[in-house]
């Protein structure tokens, strides 16, 4: 069993910043990816960014230049710093690892997605 834990949401105004943070915590033999979604009010989910054990970064073109995603892989940790929000930046933001982890108790090891539950991130005009 693997937990994401977020927090770091809440409201500030247009061009305000905020720092998204996400913890990773049990059966981790290691992590391949760890990313930011989020999804607004009667939208699908789409990708923020996203950041590889190697630190490979991607970003959607709308966060470009605003966001950086880093990672401290001692702590299992991934951070998303938000700079110059915008109102459309507004909704849920989920944590997502791709994390190599083993069951118990043949501690066998395989691939699987996990998410966070969720923080809601807030930008007034």
């Amino acid at each position: 069993q693997v937990q994401l834990v977020e927090s770091g949401g809440g409201l500030v105004q247009a061009g305000g910043s905020l720092r998204l943070s996400c913890a990773a915590s049990g059966r981790i033999v290691s992590i391949n990816v760890m990313g930011w979604y989020r999804q607004a009010p009667g939208k699908e989910r789409e990708l923020v960014a996203t950041i590889t054990g190697g630190g490979i970064t991607n970003y959607v073109d709308s966060v470009k230049g605003r966001f950086t995603i880093s990672k401290d892989n001692t702590k299992n940790t991934v951070y998303l710093q938000m700079n110059s929000l915008k109102p459309e930046d507004t909704a849920v933001y989920y944590c997502n690892a791709d994390v190599l982890t083993y069951t118990i108790p043949s501690y066998t090891r395989t691939q699987r997605s996990y998410w966070g539950q969720g923080t809601q991130v807030t930008v007034s005009s």
